[in-house]
């Protein structure tokens, strides 16, 4: 499994290099382009899966040691980590492909698995050495990045094929963005203020506002808005939670 987890966790930068050489179709850009909805985020935010793959190849490597072979939370990760290191790499082919159906099934799959992972690390009373740096870093980041990709996507398929009203996206992107609102705050709860999950949050939060404010799409600004609200209340949650966990610890020594 250890060496799993490291495979896996090259694999997505390679099939991602492939992906925006346009090795299995139009690449991500381009299909975003195609259908333009209300949630999508400006085009720099997605410069973050370099972070994220560069943090989860280190993870791999790290977790390999057999010095971890039986590290408490590690060990119990590594199914799901791999897993959801498996799908992103197979989204980024079915996406390019187009099957918006299979892909969005697949990338909400992918978030299950990850945050898996962020939750028992950032839950685990004892961490193992090293582990918040090379483990909770790159799962909890990656999760959160997953988390408003996802709602992304769900915005992309429903364009795609039509689900919903297209002339008109500004009832059901609001409603998305609650959706996505009330996920990213019960998370955070339970995972005591994950800073990491937070940051990918936020970056992709701001991104949705930058891109619809400099958008001609009808209810643009609306949604911008909307997005930036949310990461606000999100900064403002995560502030709560530190400052309260603060006493507790004081107490405790």
């Amino acid at each position: 499994m250890r060496l799993l987890v490291l495979l896996m966790s090259l694999a997505m930068p390679l099939v991602a290099w492939f992906s925006q050489r346009e090795a299995f179709g139009p690449s991500n850009g381009a299909i975003s382009d195609r259908y333009p909805t209300l949630v999508v985020a400006a085009g720099y935010a997605f410069a973050i899966w370099g972070l994220i793959f560069l943090l989860d190849v280190l993870f791999g490597f790290w977790q390999l040691s057999s010095k971890r072979r039986n590290d408490g939370a590690v060990a119990g990760i590594r199914l799901p980590a791999a897993l959801g290191f498996a799908l992103t790499t197979l989204w980024m082919p079915v996406f390019s492909n187009q099957r918006f159906g299979l892909a969005l099934l697949i990338i909400w799959a992918s978030l299950a698995c990850l945050l898996v992972c962020a939750l028992r690390l950032s839950r685990d009373p004892r961490p193992a050495p090293g582990q918040r740096w090379f483990a909770w870093l790159p799962l909890s980041l990656h999760a959160g990045w997953l988390s408003l990709a996802a709602i992304l996507n769900t915005a992309q398929v429903i364009v795609a094929y039509e689900l919903l009203p297209t002339g008109n996206m500004l009832p059901w992107s609001v409603a998305l963005l609650a959706a996505a609102a009330l996920m990213l705050l019960a998370l955070n709860q339970r995972m005591r203020g994950n800073l990491a999950y937070v940051a990918a949050a936020l970056w992709a939060l701001v991104a949705v506002y930058m891109k619809q404010s400099a958008s001609e799409l009808p209810g643009a600004g609306t949604a911008a808005w909307v997005a930036l609200a949310i990461a606000a209340i999100l900064a403002i949650q995560t502030l709560w939670l530190h400052l309260r966990a603060r006493p507790a610890l004081s107490v405790a020594n």
